[in-house]
């Protein structure tokens, strides 16, 4: 039920801003709940706008970072607020200077094909499968893909088409997995407490504590806090099988940075399937980064990774890491972090 100072915390050299968004995740409240990514980079739009009037650091480079689902989040975020930039007077603009997501799920279409090879892959672990399994898996793959092409085509019918690749993709080819008993989110061990795997106990326990609740500024009847608002998940369901990639490549071509990273250890948003949506994505840069040889990266004078990139684009692979790379490579991801800011990665 106590704080230590985290060395390697990213707020060592940045201002760091976290948001519980959408509303109603955290300790967020609100009366309109968000069940789509407009509704998300909007939401997010107005808060930023006033948090800028509010404390004057509109000068200040600006940078949006997310994890996991937020592949889905950082590209619609990051994308409305350039395009806001276009319409604002210059005192209202927002000095957008990259995004960056880790292990996300940004283009499922391009993505889920790659859980049958990480299930066997032998990153410094067993395989999770059996053989047999692994060919179930693939067998599966074409049908899953024709279900989120239909979920993104744009017709009368995708939204439940969303909904049924949602249910058809994961039973086929995340649920194998799950059943093996190992943690999704880092593949080297056993999931500790389902069904998010880590135990979160501590921190509610700690963010129920009254003066913390008293120095976060949060209202006296804000509900408990949770690791997972479920209701917010199923809102989301219809949304989970939508390709995002397309939002990034205005910005590339704006000049703002970007950077994808993944640490190898994850299942549920692999570095495969990253690494292949990177590849795939169509901007003016397509040609140089799909070609551009792959460069060690160290931290501390000890290997760290593998990157790629070209021009304002980089993916990097870290090693060691699972789905949370702060927490798992806590100095690695700082010197990336670091490396991103400065503009040399």
């Amino acid at each position: 039920m106590t704080t230590t100072l985290n060395d390697a915390s990213w707020n060592t050299h940045a201002n760091l801003l976290y948001v519980d968004q959408p509303t109603g995740v955290g300790f967020s409240y609100g009366t309109d709940y968000d069940h789509d990514e407009v509704g998300v980079a909007d939401d997010m739009y107005a808060f930023m706008q006033a948090f800028f009037d509010a404390h004057g650091l509109r000068e200040n480079p600006f940078y949006v970072f997310g994890e996991s689902y937020a592949g889905h989040y950082v590209p619609n975020v990051a994308h409305r607020i350039w395009h806001g930039n276009q319409q604002a007077a210059p005192a209202a603009q927002i000095r957008l200077a990259g995004m960056s997501i880790g292990n996300g799920l940004t283009d499922p279409e391009v993505q889920y094909p790659y859980y049958p090879a990480m299930a066997i892959s032998t990153n410094d672990h067993e395989p999770a499968v059996s053989q047999a399994t692994y060919e179930k898996m693939q067998a599966a793959v074409p049908g899953c893909i024709d279900k989120i092409r239909k979920c993104n085509g744009g017709h009368a019918g995708a939204a439940l088409a969303c909904k049924t690749a949602y249910i058809t993709c994961n039973t086929a080819l995340t649920s194998p997995y799950s059943a093996t008993g190992m943690n999704p989110y880092d593949m080297r061990v056993k999931c500790a407490k389902p069904p998010l795997c880590y135990d979160f106990d501590g921190v509610a326990k700690f963010l129920e504590r009254p003066e913390v609740r008293t120095a976060l500024g949060i209202r006296p009847d804000a509900g408990e806090w949770q690791s997972c608002n479920y209701n917010v998940n199923a809102d989301f369901q219809g949304d989970w099988m939508k390709n995002y990639e397309q939002q990034i490549p205005d910005l590339l071509a704006a000049g703002i940075r970007v950077l994808i990273y993944a640490g190898d250890q994850d299942y549920v948003c692999n570095w495969l399937g990253n690494q292949a949506w990177t590849r795939a994505m169509q901007w003016p840069g397509q040609a140089a980064f799909a070609n551009a040889t792959m460069q060690p990266w160290a931290v501390g004078g000890m290997p760290a990774g593998e990157r790629w990139g070209a021009l304002n684009m980089t993916f990097l692979r870290v090693y060691r890491a699972g789905h949370m790379v702060p927490l798992d490579q806590p100095n690695a991801s700082l010197a990336m972090l670091d490396a991103f800011l400065a503009g040399t990665m």
